[in-house]
This record gives structure tokens, sequence and C-alpha cells, in this order.
């Protein structure tokens, strides 16, 4: 194997281990702007999205979006097609009904009547193969509308174009019952491993793990819990198998006898990949989705607390042996401040701890800053937030966030009831934010912003001109230290403050290709 084939796999390895599955072509010199020796930085020309199903409630009305931004350099030709996922589903109650034999694909039953399940599975098999989602240009976000609890997990890819910085979004709104509210979430890549604190199996929450295989091939997952002593005995966690192209609900309470209103959900695959997502409802407190954590760090950022929090609540794991005071900080306005009585937070090994931070906030945009001495322990951690007035309230949740390398995108906003909240914690930042067009009509809108060192912003955001529907707000970092964002979709309904909270991940859509002429022959051994 010659030096170029080994530089260009080393770059679409790199590339598949940061995005789930995605790939890159052979880098064209002039279009890259390459030198020799120098790697160039090229858009993704392949990868995958997934999203879990939105509701099980029959009052369910969901969103599904779709969005690529325009990235220079990109293919002029591609596709991004999100379609229903094959939901495994129990056989028909009737099926059996008179004593008749189950009827079989292509045989008779004892009446001699031909089977029509072969041409309802074709049927069903063939809607569940149409484009639920396809992008028509760059720069534009399509929707579309589901109710009820027939809204099915979506399953998607994208190439060419349309790859670098796809990004979708599903936002539901249940009008009543367990988990009324608004709940919102970003589709995902699928991966081998997540970390979900702030979860529960007490019996006022109803918490879904809900997981979605992509491939052809079965996953087999094994799901961990942990409470406030340490990980729970669990009779049905491990070898959980994921049908080939399918979502699966796993209701969390069924996992273990123990009720505990704290829980750390460890998700662990076996064999193949999955996207994986929380749903946590709530009898009182409405509901919301439960993103995946950032990966254990001794240094970890949970963005975009909304100003008008009535209550914080912070969980937090620590994955080893080790114990570890957590220092904890709040990102404000005027710079990074000390939350009083909350200076440092005691974790110990193995076992998950939840802090009652109170109105954390007071008025002010905030994000949390949580440190291990010299890093040294790593930790995963989210905070639940609730809004409104006892007897009404409305709950979210902010999982410790990855910062914003390049750029980011939250999809389903509206010209009001959008919030923006971007932190720098460690160095100034200057960011820049595009609108754009909407999904029925409007113009993009662009602005620059300075984000001081230590600080959190909620920043008045461009909305297009002449907006009509929903649109995309684009983040791009353009100088300075780590920037993270979040952004929170709220309406208020009968007196009870709908919101959800999404932060707002790197997009991955442009990798470091090594330049075919750098020695690599360091691969071969």
């Amino acid at each position: 194997m010659n030096r170029t084939t080994l530089s260009l796999i080393a770059g679409a390895t790199a590339l598949a281990a940061v995005t789930g599955f995605a790939a890159v072509s052979a880098p064209d010199p002039e279009a890259a702007g390459q030198r020799t020796g120098a790697a160039a930085t090229l858009p993704v020309e392949r990868t995958g999205l997934l999203c879990p199903r939105p509701s099980t409630s029959d009052l369910a009305e969901t969103t599904y979006t779709s969005f690529t931004p325009v990235t220079e350099g990109a293919d002029d030709k591609g596709t991004a097609v999100l379609r229903s996922a094959a939901q495994q589903s129990a056989p028909d109650e009737n099926e059996d009904a008179e004593g008749e034999e189950t009827e079989k694909d292509g045989e008779t039953t004892e009446k001699g009547e031909e089977t029509e399940k072969g041409d309802k599975d074709a049927a069903k098999d063939d809607k569940a193969d149409r484009p639920v989602l396809q992008l028509k240009e760059p720069g534009k976000p399509v929707s579309a509308e589901a109710d009820g609890a027939d809204a099915p997990a979506l399953v998607g890819t994208a190439d060419g174009r349309f790859a670098s910085g796809w990004t979708a979004q599903q936002t539901t709104e249940v009008a009543a019952g367990t988990g009324r509210g608004l709940q919102g979430v970003a589709c995902s890549a699928a991966d081998t491993q997540f970390w979900f604190p702030g979860a529960s199996t007490d019996d006022s929450r109803t918490d879904y793990i809900h997981l979605t295989n992509p491939d052809d091939s079965a996953a087999v997952v094994d799901i961990e819990l942990y409470g406030k002593d340490g990980e729970l005995e669990t009779t049905v966690g491990e070898g959980i198998t994921v049908k080939p192209r399918s979502a699966e609900p796993v209701l969390l309470s069924t996992l273990t006898a123990e009720k505990q209103t704290d829980v750390t959900v460890h998700v662990v695959v076996r064999s193949g990949r999955v996207g994986a997502a929380v749903q946590a409802l709530d009898d009182e407190t409405g509901g919301d989705w439960l993103p995946a954590s950032a990966d254990p760090s001794g240094r970890l950022v949970l963005p975009g607390i909304p100003k008008d929090a009535k209550a914080v609540r912070l969980v937090a794991f620590t994955p080893g042996d080790a114990d570890v005071d957590l220092k904890v900080r709040l990102a404000a306005p005027s710079g990074l401040i000390t939350p009083a009585g909350n200076e440092t937070l005691h974790l110990k090994g193995g076992m998950t701890a939840a802090f009652d931070l109170g109105d954390l906030t007071r008025g002010e945009a905030g994000s949390l800053v949580l440190t291990a001495p010299d890093g040294s322990v790593p930790v995963v951690a989210a905070v639940r937030v609730l809004r409104g007035e006892e007897g009404k309230q409305e709950s979210a949740f902010i999982p410790a966030a990855r910062p914003i390398e390049t750029r980011a995108t939250a999809l389903d906003n509206t010209a009001k009831g959008t919030t923006l909240s971007v932190t720098a914690p460690e160095g100034g930042a200057e960011i820049k934010v595009t609108a754009s067009a909407g999904t029925k009509g409007g113009t993009p809108q662009t602005k620059t912003y300075s984000i001081k060192s230590g600080t959190t912003q909620d920043i008045e955001a461009p909305v297009p001109a002449g907006l009509k529907g929903g649109y995309a707000l684009t983040v791009e970092t353009r100088s300075g230290g780590p920037v993270y964002a979040s952004r929170t979709l709220a309406s208020t309904e009968g007196g009870v403050p709908y919101f959800t909270v999404q932060p707002l991940p790197d997009d991955r859509g442009m990798v470091a290709v090594p330049d075919a002429s750098e020695d690599l022959s360091v691969l071969q051994r």
C-alpha cells in the first residue's frame, strides 16, 4: 500500500471516529488551497443522524426540522433524507380471533382465504421508506408535522453538499398528562457509549431510554444504572438487542426494583452502534428530553440556564473509585462568581449525587462551570431546571456540553420565544450568528457579537427579514477561547411556561485531511 492511500485512509478514519459515520473524498489541492505537507480542512461528504420516537401521547404534536448551512468548498450535488425507522410492534390482537390459525405471508387460512398480511407488510415497508424530510437546498430549512403517538423515530443520511453541518431537530408539544409541555431534542449521530446523569426511577417519573439502530445488523446494548449508593441491581439491563433499523424505548423503572429520585444511566454498546436519549416525564412538572452529557472530564460547562429559573438541581457522577470536590462557579453577565453556600460539592466515586441550587441565576443569564482539582477526576453532570409558579411549573434539562469548535446550529426557532445563550468561560470570543431563511419564506440575516471572558450572554439573535415559518440559527466561532451555547424555546399555555433547552454541539462539518504527499509510513507499523 503506498503512502497516498495511507494518508487518505487516516483522514477518513479520524473523521469516522468523531462523527459516528462520515466520509471524505480525496482533496482537490486547488479547491482546498492546501500547501504541500500541510493538512487541508475539507467539508464532510457523508454523515448520518438519528431522531428518537417523539412521544407515546395521543395529544402530542410534533414538528421535525432539517437544515444544512451553506458551506464553502462543498460539493454541488447531494441529498439529505430522513426516513421513519422500522418500528417493532406486537402482533395484532385480532389476528387470531375466532379460533383461526395465525396468518403467514403468502399462505391461506383454514377457510382458504388468501392472507392480506403480505400486502399489508409491503405497504408498511413502502411507507417506512418514504422520506419524512428531504432538503432541497443548503441554507433553507424544511419541516414536517406529525400528530399523536404514531410519530416515528427517524433515521437519515446526508451526502455531498448537504453533509457538512447537517442538523435535525424534533419539537413536541403535549397538551396534558404526564410530560405535558414542550419537549425538544436535536437528532444525533450513532455512537457506542453514552452518559445520562439526571434520570430517575422514582414513582413520580416515567423515564425511557430510547435506543435507535440505523444499521442492517442488530446492536447489543448494556444499560447500567447508578444511584446514591452506587450501582443499582438490574434485572434485564444486560444484552438488550435492538433490531436492525429499528427504535427501542426502554422504561428505566422496569430495569430495577429500586426507586431513586436521581440516577445516572450509562449505555454501553457491545456490538454495533445506536443513537440514545432519555425522555424524562414527570406527573406534575411536565418533562423534556435529557441528551447525553459530554464525555467524563475534570472540567464541565452547562450552558444557558434560563434567567427566570425557579429551581436548579444539579446531578453529577464520577465513574471512577476516587472521590472529588467539585469547584462550582456561575458564568454570569458580569463574570465568574461563586454561588453562596455551594462553593464546592463533594462526589463519592461511583455514586450519583444531587444538589439543589435554588434560583441560581436570579434574573440573569448564567452557565455552570464545574472544575475538579487539577482536572484529575472525570465527571459527568446535568441540571434539571424548573420555570413557573408552584402548581404550574415546567421542567427541562441541560447536560454538560461540548464546545463549539467551528460551527453549530439550532433549529425550529420562532420570531418570539427563542433565546440564544452563549458563554466563553476561559477567554473572550467573537462569534457570528446567521438566521437562515424561514421554512416558508424570509431573507437570511447575520450579526457578530463579542463575548467577554468568563461571562454568559443572552444575545439578541437576528431574525430573517420577512420571516414565514421557523428558521435556523447558526453560530460560528471567529476568534478567542472556547465557546459554549444553548438555545431555549418558550411559550405559555394555560398559564404554564412551556420551554425546552438544547445545548449546541459543534456540527463537525469540517475535517482536517493530511496532504497526500505527507509521509505517513509510520501507520504501517
